[in-house]
Order: structure tokens, then sequence, then C-alpha cells
């Protein structure tokens, strides 16, 4: 029997309310396989399918949605460990308080009371997984945790050098054509000289060597790029810590096809210096006319 011992094969499960489907996509963003409310009588299974691929890192969201067949998980437990394969049972919880705000908020019916009060549901529910929790392997309250402080929580415990991914996205574009909707951060760099206006560049691009080398020759352009890198340098680690899996960098000029395309490069080319996965984007390069 091919051991896991090198593989996570995580349980989460906990109160309802607790957080489990944000934790779930904490789990997904380490490059986790996971699945959503899977009967516990199918985890024995599954992790047979598990130990036959390549799989190594697997994530399961078990609770009470499975009704009666969450009776079992115990039995499913006992099965995987005989399999070689040591689950670990992450238990999310929150406090009452807390609980009921969330659930007034969404105005969902509590699953272990969709007839009474929802304090009674979190009552019933607690001493229905009283049980499960003694098990698990880390208690996460998220009463007072926000979704990026849950991801750092969750990567601190089960976040490895293979699962860890920090992409971040450098995509040009032009203003006339609208500002990226995904950009967490946007520049704008029509302060720069336009080739446009220089005879021989207007239907080049910034991917050509001839406007780049135009673009290069003013001071302007070495300064933005001084003090655009030394700020990279001290704000990429920062976004990483706090468990950002991927950024976007938007770099705008007027029709998105010499000075945004040219830059956009650069600062590509520098982040990847750093060691980061990158991605290049040219939103606006195939359509845009030379402005």
């Amino acid at each position: 029997m091919r051991e896991m011992s090198e593989n996570r094969f995580v349980i989460i499960t906990g109160l309802s309310g607790a957080g489990k489907t944000q934790a779930m996509r904490c789990f997904e963003d380490l490059g986790y396989f996971c699945i959503d409310n899977l009967p516990p009588t199918l985890i024995p299974k599954f992790a047979e399918l598990c130990l036959q691929s390549n799989l190594k890192h697997i994530a399961l969201v078990v609770d009470i949605r499975g009704g009666e067949f969450f009776d079992s998980i115990a039995d499913a437990l006992k099965s995987v460990e005989e399999l070689g394969i040591n689950p670990e049972i992450v238990f999310l919880e929150a406090d009452d308080r807390i609980l009921i705000r969330r659930f007034k908020e969404s105005r969902r019916r509590h699953p272990f009371a969709p007839t009474g009060s929802v304090l009674e549901g979190i009552a019933g529910e607690r001493m229905r997984l009283a049980s499960l929790r003694n098990q698990a392997s880390k208690l996460i309250n998220t009463s007072n945790l926000s979704n990026y402080e849950l991801k750092r929580e969750i990567s601190k415990y089960f976040a490895s050098d293979q699962t860890i991914e920090f992409l971040v996205t450098v995509v040009s574009f032009g203003f006339k054509h609208g500002i990226p909707m995904d950009a967490d951060l946007l520049f704008d760099v029509r302060f720069l000289p336009n080739p446009y206006y220089v005879e021989g560049l207007r239907e080049c691009s910034g991917n050509d060597k001839q406007v780049v080398e135009y673009l290069n020759r003013w001071p302007q352009t070495h300064d933005f790029y001084q003090h655009f890198f030394a700020f990279m340098e001290k704000l990429l680690p920062n976004y990483q810590r706090e468990g950002r899996s991927n950024l976007v960098i938007a770099i705008g000029c007027t029709g998105g096809r010499h000075r945004s395309v040219a830059v956009t490069n650069a600062i590509a080319d520098f982040i990847k210096g750093l060691g980061y996965k990158v991605l290049v984007e040219h939103r606006d390069l195939k359509n845009a006319k030379a402005v």
C-alpha cells in the first residue's frame, strides 16, 4: 500500500456560518484539489482514488448538510486511516453573536433548525459536532478574522513551497478603451513622450525595439523606472505575506499601443528578476490605433 505521508488529506468542517466555503477557497489558492459537501460514506472511496492518482494535496468540506450521511464520518475517517492516510481535520467555529449576525445578514435559515431560531440551531449543531471538534488537528475561530487573515492562518499550517504560487499579472491598456476592472494597482504613463508624434514610430508598438529606444532617451522614463522598481521591490513581499495569490498591475497610456506596452514589458522583466511568476497581457494592442 502506497503511503501518503508526503501528501496532505484535509477535512474542512465546523459550524454553519463559520467560513467553511471561504476556507475551501483558501485551500484552492494553495493548490489543493477541493470538493465541497462530499458525503462521508464516499470519503474512503475517494481516498483510494487519490492513492492511485498524482493528487498530493486534497481538501474536502464535510458538514451537517450531508444529513444522515454525516453520522458516518467517524467510520469514514477510520477507513481512511486504514488506507495509510492521515486525515487532518480543520474545524472552523465562531462566537454565537457572530454566527447569528452572519445568518441575519445572509437571510439564510440555519440548516440545523430550519423552522426554529438561529440560536437553537447553533446550540444543537455545537453538540452534534463536539466529538469531531475534539479530533481536530487545527481549530480556527473566525469571529474576528477577515478573509485574508483566514487565508494567512491556513497558509501557516497547510502551505508548502510546492503549493504557494504568487502570480503577478502586468497588463497594458489604453484609457480610451476603459480601465481594466480587475486591476489592483493602476499607473498612468501618459506623462512620457508619445512615440505617435515621431515619424516612423506611429505604426510601431511598444514591443518594437525602436519605440523602447525612443522612450529610454528621456530622463523621465529612467526616473519613473527607478522609483517604480524600488516601490515594487518593497511592496510585492508585503502582498505575498498577506496571503494574496495574485496581483494585477495595470499600466495605461492613451491608446494602449506604445508607452504602456513598452513600460509593461520593462516592469514584467524586473519583477521576473525578483523571482516572481509573471504574466504579461497587452489588452488593447490588437485593437489599438496609433494615438
